[in-house]
């Protein structure tokens, strides 16, 4: 062979041989508090498989469940840090992300469902702007159903629970001090702290839906729950702006697009799973007290000052100005 053809030989035989490396499999690592084989896990655990499908492996979602990566105050600094990804927060951990989450925190605010979605709805973009703003990319509202208060003792005045140690959020310190400041006695502890909590007596009620408090077993301990509505539990699935950058827009339009169907799917299913829940827990001794008309001026009065205080500690004066505009402008409509 001619000796200038042999490395032009070579070269060809090393071209032919060589194949393009696969592309790099992007990995999401997502935290939540909610327990494994719950509604909610299982609809996490949905999305992440039509991620892997829609992108033909390409994205994988590996779910730490259950609050083994700690509270969401732990989680929300985990994904500052670029140790997680993505995560599934009620509003505590949205509120450390941008506490105009705060706002829906408010007790009584809401009257129902159809009322909750339609605001969200509303205010998504606005909502989405200033999350984007801080770093996070909203993927779905993901709904934890209404919460209610359980306690050791049967709760039907306010003064009822002024005499009761009540759970609050570690870290949400405005909440913190609105019930104080009204007189109440909160102990301000993490979730995954509430089953001890309970059984020591540090804590004596807790804000809580019927799902999660079946589901965590924490109604064992709270045998009376309130048929008072307090709020809605509000929820979302947020990503970060670091990894989502980095991705093809027709992968985030598919990874969107299947998050937004379990957000669909949580509208539907977590108000029936609490209705089967309280039945479940009404089985095993759980005891509904219902509060008498007499008191539900008291329980509104008290609503509206704790909405006062809120707007006087909050920085997102504007978003609570914004939610109850839209909330009264949807009843003014008559509910449209």
């Amino acid at each position: 062979m001619n000796k200038l053809c042999r490395p032009l030989t070579l070269l060809v035989a090393t071209l032919l041989a060589w194949t393009p490396p696969a592309m790099a499999r992007t990995e999401v690592k997502m935290a939540t508090l909610a327990p494994d084989g719950s509604v909610w896990d299982k609809a996490l655990k949905e999305m992440g498989g039509d991620w892997q499908r829609a992108t033909g492996g390409d994205v994988v979602l590996r779910i730490y469940a259950g609050g083994i990566a700690g509270d969401e105050p732990d989680v929300v600094r985990k994904m500052r840090i670029g140790q997680l990804h993505a995560a599934a927060l009620t509003t505590a951990g949205l509120s450390a992300l941008d506490n105009a989450f705060e706002v829906f925190q408010l007790p009584m605010f809401f009257a129902s469902y159809d009322e909750l979605f339609h605001v969200l709805e509303v205010l998504r973009p606005e909502l989405e702007k200033r999350l984007f703003e801080r770093g996070y990319v909203l993927l779905n509202w993901g709904h934890g159903g209404w919460v209610h208060l359980f306690s050791k003792r049967p709760v039907r005045t306010v003064e009822d629970l002024r005499g009761m140690k009540l759970f609050t959020w570690s870290g949400d310190d405005t909440m913190f001090q609105i019930w104080r400041k009204e007189g109440f006695q909160p102990v301000a502890l993490a979730t995954t702290d509430v089953m001890v909590a309970l059984q020591t007596g540090m804590i004596d009620a807790l804000p809580t839906t019927p799902l999660a408090a079946l589901s965590l077993q924490w109604y064992r301990h709270t045998p009376y729950m309130q048929d008072l509505g307090v709020a809605p539990l509000i929820g979302a699935t947020v990503i970060s702006r670091r990894l989502w950058d980095k991705l093809a827009p027709e992968t985030r339009s598919k990874l969107r697009a299947a998050a937004l169907e379990v957000e669909r799917k949580l509208e539907v299913q977590v108000p029936d799973q609490d209705r089967r829940a309280i039945e479940q827990m009404k089985q095993r001794g759980l005891e509904v007290t219902v509060v008498g008309d007499d008191q539900l001026p008291a329980w509104r009065a008290f609503a509206e000052r704790f909405a006062a205080q809120q707007r006087q500690l909050i920085e997102a004066h504007d978003m609570l100005d914004r939610l109850r505009q839209v909330r009264d402008a949807y009843r003014a409509g008559g509910g449209r």
